[in-house]
């Protein structure tokens, strides 16, 4: 079974015992904080996933970073990912928690590549169409990439508008390829 097979029915079953808990936006709170700790720490990461590492050792490591600053039933869910020896999907299981809450919750993530950054002014103007377009709550993603050089790439789930330069230049030279071609 693939990682993230395992990490969704662990995902799953702690949203559910978070929903009987009343605490599902606090242990999405705990998940994203989760997630920080360990892109900041990979030596953590490497803990987690170490196979000659105790389980006891991993409950007691994980017990100190997070004690007193994540729920109760997040610190629970360490405990039992841990001691079943899944400390390895941890991380992804924090993800696909968070993806769980965004569909449960209608919120939609986009991201947008523009070639210089994006005024604020100009990305909340973005988003308010984007809102308005699919009728829900966007979480917008922002990315510069010079090589557009100018325009912007739209991802909204499955969906891509790309109006960039670059884009443009790259249908001239494919029409201009086939009409020399022929």
């Amino acid at each position: 079974m693939s990682e993230v097979t395992v990490a969704l029915r662990y995902a799953k079953a702690l949203i559910d015992l978070a929903q009987e808990q009343n605490t599902v936006e606090e242990v999405k709170n705990d998940m994203e904080l989760f997630l920080k700790t360990l892109k900041a720490s990979p030596e953590l990461t490497a803990v987690l996933a170490n196979p000659i590492i105790s389980h006891s050792k991993k409950v007691h490591i994980l017990g100190d970073i997070f004690g007193g600053k994540v729920n109760k039933v997040t610190i629970g869910f360490f405990n039992i990912m841990v001691n079943k020896g899944r400390g390895e999907v941890l991380y992804t299981t924090a993800h696909e928690y968070i993806n769980l809450y965004d569909v449960k919750e209608h919120i939609t993530k986009a991201r947008v590549v523009t070639a210089a950054p994006l005024s604020a002014e100009n990305k909340q103007k973005m988003l308010a169409d984007i809102q308005q377009a699919i009728g829900g709550t966007v979480k917008l993603a922002d990315k510069v990439d010079p090589s557009l050089i100018g325009g912007f790439v739209l991802t909204v789930g499955d969906r891509q508008i790309d109006t960039s330069i670059a884009n443009d230049l790259n249908k001239l030279k494919k029409e201009f390829a086939q009409v020399a071609a022929q």
